[in-house]
C-alpha cells in the first residue's frame, strides 16, 4: 500500500511539474509585446529623433524632419502598418531610455552596441557604420600624424564629439592622453574644430564625410586604423517586442537595402546636406 501511494504521487508530482512548464510557457509567450498591432490600434507609429545628419535632421525654422532614417521611419508606418507617423524630438544621451518608458516605440539610426543590446532589441542593419577623425589639415599639433589613433591621442589634443553617442563611447576607449570634449550636438562638436577650441573633430565616417566635402579648403578626413565602432545602424525596438513583429521590420529593411532602394535614400539625404551647406557659406 505504501508503495502504491508514492507511485501515485509520484505520478501527482509529475502531472504538476508537466503543467507548470505549460502555464510557465504561457507566460513567457503572453509577456511578448504586440507592438504593431498596438500601433494599429493607437493609429500612429511614435519614431524617436535624434539628430545627426544625414540619418536624421531637424529644420530649424519648421520643424520638419528628413534623413534616411525618417524617411524609412515615414515609409515603414505609411505602407506597411497603415498608420500615421509622428517624429518625437529626443538626444542621444535619451534615445534609449526613451524607448524604455514607451515614449516612442522605434528608435531611429541606433548603432548596434552590446552594451544597449541589453536595454533594447535591434532590428537588422540598414546601413553600417564607423567612426573616423576630421582634422584642419594645417593644425601644426597634427603634422606629423598617420592614421593610427596613437598620432592623435597626445597631450594638448582635443577631441570634439557629440555626448552619449556610439563614437563617444568608441573614442572615450582608446584616447588616454588627449583631451576630450563632449558637447550636444553636432553644430557644436563642428563649430568646435572650426573655431579651433578642438583639434579632432570625432563622428561617423558617412557625416564627416559631407562635412569635408563642403569644407574642402581646410578640413581633412582620417579612417583610423584598425577601424573605431565598426557596427551596423538599425532601428532599436522595446526588449520585449515578439519575434513575429520583429520580422516583419526586418523583411522590409532587407528588402529596401537588397533592392538599393535604402542606398538612394542616403544619396538622397547627402545632397539636401550639402546643399543646405552650400546656401548658408
Amino acid at each position: 500500500m505504501a508503495r502504491f501511494l508514492t507511485r501515485s504521487f509520484r505520478k501527482v508530482m509529475a502531472c504538476a511539474g508537466a503543467v507548470g512548464v505549460v502555464l510557465a510557457a504561457g507566460q513567457v509567450q503572453a509577456a511578448e509585446l504586440d507592438l504593431w498591432k498596438q500601433v494599429q490600434k493607437d493609429g500612429v507609429l511614435r519614431c524617436g529623433a535624434a539628430v545627426a545628419a544625414p540619418y536624421v535632421m531637424r529644420d530649424a525654422k519648421s520643424g520638419d524632419y528628413s534623413g534616411y532614417f525618417v524617411d524609412l521611419c515615414k515609409d515603414f508606418g505609411e505602407k506597411v502598418l497603415k498608420v500615421k507617423v509622428q517624429f518625437v524630438d529626443s538626444n542621444w544621451d535619451n534615445l534609449v531610455a526613451g524607448l524604455q518608458s514607451s515614449k516612442w516605440d522605434m528608435a531611429m539610426a541606433l548603432n548596434q552596441t552590446p552594451e544597449r543590446a541589453l536595454a533594447v532589441t535591434f532590428s537588422t542593419p540598414a546601413t553600417d557604420y564607423q567612426v573616423s577623425f576630421l582634422v584642419n589639415k594645417d593644425n601644426p599639433k597634427l603634422k606629423d600624424a598617420g592614421n593610427d589613433v596613437a598620432s592623435y591621442d597626445k597631450p594638448g589634443v582635443t577631441f570634439a564629439v557629440m555626448s552619449g553617442t556610439a563614437q563617444d563611447k568608441a573614442v572615450s576607449a582608446v584616447i588616454r592622453k588627449g583631451t576630450i570634449m563632449r558637447l550636444p550636438g553636432m553644430d557644436e562638436t563642428r563649430l568646435a574644430v572650426m573655431s579651433h577650441r578642438a583639434d579632432v573633430l570625432v563622428d561617423a565616417s558617412d557625416t564627416n564625410h559631407l562635412f569635408a566635402m563642403s569644407n574642402p579648403d581646410w578640413s581633412k578626413e582620417v579612417m583610423p586604423e584598425p577601424a573605431l565602432a565598426k557596427q551596423g545602424v538599425s532601428f532599436g525596438v522595446p526588449r520585449d517586442i515578439s519575434a513575429a513583429d520583429l520580422q516583419v521590420l526586418n523583411i522590409y529593411l532587407t528588402q529596401r537595402r537588397e533592392t538599393g532602394e535604402i542606398s538612394a535614400l542616403v544619396d538622397k539625404a547627402s545632397a539636401a546636406v550639402l546643399a543646405e551647406n552650400k546656401a548658408s557659406q
